[in-house]
């Protein structure tokens, strides 16, 4: 497979106005900056309905789950609720059971770069469990990741970062999971198996 590596971005939250889905699209862009195409999906637009074992599932999900299937690399972006990832975040996640029979299955060897925003300073809680998500569907979380505290004052009201700093840390994120879908894409083209 040659050309750009996809990366497919998921973030989002019921709000209106959601700083993690503003940091994924910063991240895409520092992808896309890297020769990357993305794609973002918007938990909030899917408008998912709950996952149930064995439903029939919505064309949302579908889409979702077949585009995390062909993508070269990921970019997740969660808020920190009660400790933890959204559950509207971790429901969109839980319709990725529809690749449990691709071959390969799941997201294997994908790289996901992880963004977790919150109101104070406890965004690693939103990574950490994403880090768990992902390794469970036989992912690989690239090594940078970008906890954003305090997101509900990160970026201005065009969406852009209110610190440079935080736009740099995203943009890189973005930039190492296109660099590292390279990597896999490759390794992947030369594997005996």
């Amino acid at each position: 497979m040659h050309g750009p590596p996809r990366i497919v971005g998921l973030g989002g939250a019921l709000g209106t106005s959601s700083s993690s889905f503003l940091a994924l699209k910063v991240a895409l862009a520092g992808a896309e900056e890297a020769g990357a195409e993305t794609v973002a999906y918007d938990v909030r637009a899917l408008a998912l309905p709950m996952y149930e074992w064995g439903s029939p599932p919505p064309a949302a999900a579908t889409a979702l789950a077949e585009a995390m299937h062909r993508a070269d690399g990921l970019i997740w972006s969660s808020p920190l609720y009660h400790g933890s990832v959204s559950g509207v975040f971790k429901n969109a996640i839980d319709w990725l059971e529809l690749l449990a029979e691709h071959e390969p299955p799941y997201l294997t060897d994908k790289p996901v770069g992880l963004i977790g925003t919150s109101g104070g300073a406890q965004s690693m809680q939103s990574i950490n469990t994403l880090d768990f998500i992902v390794r469970a569907l036989r992912g690989w979380v690239v090594p940078f990741s970008v906890p954003l505290v305090t997101a509900g004052k990160a970026f201005e009201a065009d969406g852009s970062p209110v610190e440079a700093r935080v736009g740099s840390q995203l943009r890189m994120l973005g930039a190492e999971v296109a660099r590292a879908a390279r990597l896999f894409r490759a390794a992947a083209r030369t594997d005996p198996r």
